[in-house]
């Protein structure tokens, strides 16, 4: 048996794998649970685990595989797969392994005119796994502007890069400019010269002397809230 609690909040993880294909954080499952600290949260993970309700991945950040729900919530379950036998009678598999990375969110980036360079981090936002390589680190960034709209990123979208210094041409970089500005573009390079060229015919291409340049890292994927 279940308290309402430990329900409750397998309740919770269940629909937002069904809806986002991402797990909640401990600090969504606490202000879900109206519980005040995540100590509470942490408790109710490892009862409903002991439980044999759900599986808390090894090594991966907020990964949650759902093994089996009471009948209370099978009704829920959209992708059932088999009937219920003896050794599964009165739960309905729910097979929903995500496995989620936070990344910090390093602020703000222009797809526009080159703002001032981004250092700080300003949250953390969960990325699927397989958006990632498996070599290299990654950060996010919160897009201003619309210089990028034509290459299908918007005002508000978050981007995720991955940190390098080398990009081939079209490949949509952060680039460092003069060491001060930072901006999101399509990087192309001819003899000692490099362009910043944006995906919006509003705005023109910025060109730069190659020590003026610094690609911080490439686009490698895109969140969007709608």
């Amino acid at each position: 048996m279940l308290t309402k609690k430990q329900l409750d909040l397998l309740d919770f993880i269940h629909t937002r794998l069904q809806k986002d294909g991402v797990p909640p954080s401990f600090d969504e499952m606490k202000v879900a649970l109206d519980l005040r600290s995540k100590s509470g949260i942490h408790r109710l993970i490892t009862a409903l685990e002991e439980r044999g309700f759900i599986r808390r991945l090894a090594h991966r950040a907020r990964a949650i595989e759902i093994i089996r729900l009471p009948d209370s919530l099978g009704g829920t379950v959209e992708d059932v797969a088999e009937a219920p036998t003896p050794a599964n009678q009165g739960t309905a598999p729910a097979a929903a392994t995500v496995a989620a990375m936070e990344l910090p969110v390093m602020g703000r980036i222009a797809a526009g005119v080159p703002i001032e360079a981004i250092n700080q981090i300003s949250h953390q936002v969960a990325v699927p796994a397989s958006m990632l390589s498996a070599q290299g680190q990654h950060f996010a960034l919160e897009v201003r502007g619309d210089s990028m709209i034509e290459a299908g990123i918007n005002d508000g979208d978050i981007v995720v890069i991955r940190e390098t210094s080398v990009a081939d041409d079209g490949d949509v970089v952060v680039a460092l400019v003069e060491g001060q500005e930072a901006t999101l573009k399509r990087i192309y390079r001819k003899g000692t010269s490099v362009a910043l060229e944006a995906a919006n015919p509003a705005y023109e291409t910025r060109r730069y002397r190659q020590d003026q340049v610094k690609v911080q890292g490439r686009l490698v994927g895109l969140i969007r809230t709608y």
